[in-house]
């Protein structure tokens, strides 16, 4: 256990996260999403919803401001207008701990083809249906890593 850190995050998702740079997807996936046959690196996530991981990855991950788009969910098949409970969640999420950014829908079929690019898919145990969320990284900033370091921060700038 380290301070900090949200404890659900485990060891090989927290290298993950780390190793990502700016630019780059994961996938959060919902129990039914077939993650092995992705291809990206499948971490699993047994025992916790999509939206906890949400809510865990996106604690210390910022979102790409640098794209029109930095977050998508999984239009339902049928009813592409139509936002489950699980996906208006994820929006409050999103909006809560990285901003103003509104998640976007793809069909199903797109969704899994940026699903199939993503640096990693974090296998869930979220029953809900439609419980997919795609997050692309931003850039941490040095005073997000350095606070309370000046002396630190100063020399890795200079």
């Amino acid at each position: 256990m380290l301070r900090g850190i949200h404890p659900i995050l485990n060891p090989d998702l927290l290298r993950a996260i780390a190793r990502m740079g700016h630019g780059d997807d994961i996938v959060i996936a919902d129990a039914n999403f077939p993650s092995s046959t992705m291809g990206p690196e499948v971490i699993r996530a047994d025992g916790v919803t999509a939206t906890d991981m949400a809510e865990a990855i996106l604690t210390h991950f910022p979102l790409d401001t640098f794209v029109p788009e930095s977050a998508w969910r999984m239009e339902v098949v049928g009813d592409p207008t139509a936002v489950p409970e699980v996906c208006a969640e994820f929006q409050e999420i999103v909006t809560r701990r990285a901003g103003d950014f509104k998640i976007a829908s793809l069909e199903r079929f797109a969704f899994y083809e940026r699903a199939r690019t993503a640096a990693y898919i974090v296998a869930t145990t979220e029953f809900r249906l439609y419980g997919n969320l795609i997050l692309k990284k931003g850039v941490v900033h040095p005073h997000e890593v350095y606070r309370g370091r000046q002396n630190f921060s100063q020399r890795l700038n200079n």
